[in-house]
């Protein structure tokens, strides 16, 4: 017992060490209840500031053009143009409704995957971010759905025969599941590998190596989980919504 429990004391220090997994940095009460701040919090209120401050300097930056645009001008428009045209090439028509709000988890996504280059822990590497915006979008598709069909919208679940409701159901209950799992292990995994590098090798292997890791799994692998969690999004919407 006494061999176990050493195990364990070692394994917990060893995962302390190598820093993938989320840190509870302080605890306090409120209302009777015992809440903690972790580095998953840290990490998306320093995303938020900065998704702000880019904001805030874009807006205004539009609002007061300058005859020749200069390059962070330059760097916006490419943004939104790029978010623009997205949306519409897959939405068409629709896209107006809903570009603003992809545009927005598009960011948050994109900034948060790649946030392990500023030496955070990505927040989308937890599934308690990562499953909120699957609700997000299991209700924004579901909405859609009813404000379009109305009652067609359930009746549907029952096609093209009631006796496949149950298998209908599950395949609609799966859809925030998939989404919110799909980015939290593709991020997680990213995460591992990188804590894994950082605590299992010596310093000299540090110097280069990880530099070349990060662009895959922060940047590369990052973007791309977007893209799909987006474009996943995009196709829900538009099946519910077609005519």
């Amino acid at each position: 017992m006494l061999s176990m429990a050493g195990q364990m004391i070692a394994l917990a220090a060893q995962q302390e060490e190598l820093g993938f997994y989320i840190k509870y940095l302080f605890e306090y009460q409120l209302f009777g209840h015992t809440f903690y701040l972790t580095t998953t919090h840290i990490s998306i209120i320093i995303v938020m500031i900065l998704i702000l401050i880019f904001a805030v300097c874009a807006n205004r930056k539009m609002k007061h053009p300058d005859e020749i645009p200069g390059t962070f001008q330059n760097i916006v428009e490419l943004i939104v143009e790029m978010l623009d045209n997205m949306v519409h090439g897959i939405m068409g028509e629709n896209a107006r409704r809903f570009v603003n709000y992809l545009s927005t988890i598009f960011i948050f996504i994109l900034i948060s995957n790649i946030s392990g280059l500023l030496g955070l822990r990505a927040p989308t590497a937890d599934y308690g971010v990562t499953l909120p915006l699957g609700l997000i979008t299991f209700a924004l598709i579901h909405y859609n759905g009813i404000k379009k069909n109305k009652m067609k919208h359930l009746t549907n679940l029952f096609q093209p025969f009631p006796l496949l409701f149950p298998i209908n159901l599950i395949g609609e209950l799966a859809v925030p599941l998939s989404l919110s799992l799909r980015l939290f292990g593709n991020v997680m995994s990213g995460t591992v590998m990188m804590g894994l590098l950082y605590g299992l090798t010596p310093i000299f292997v540090q110097i280069g190596i990880p530099a070349a890791l990060h662009v895959y799994f922060d940047i590369f692998s990052g973007a791309i989980q977007t893209y799909v969690f987006c474009m996943l999004t995009m196709v829900y919407v538009n099946d519910k919504i077609a005519d």
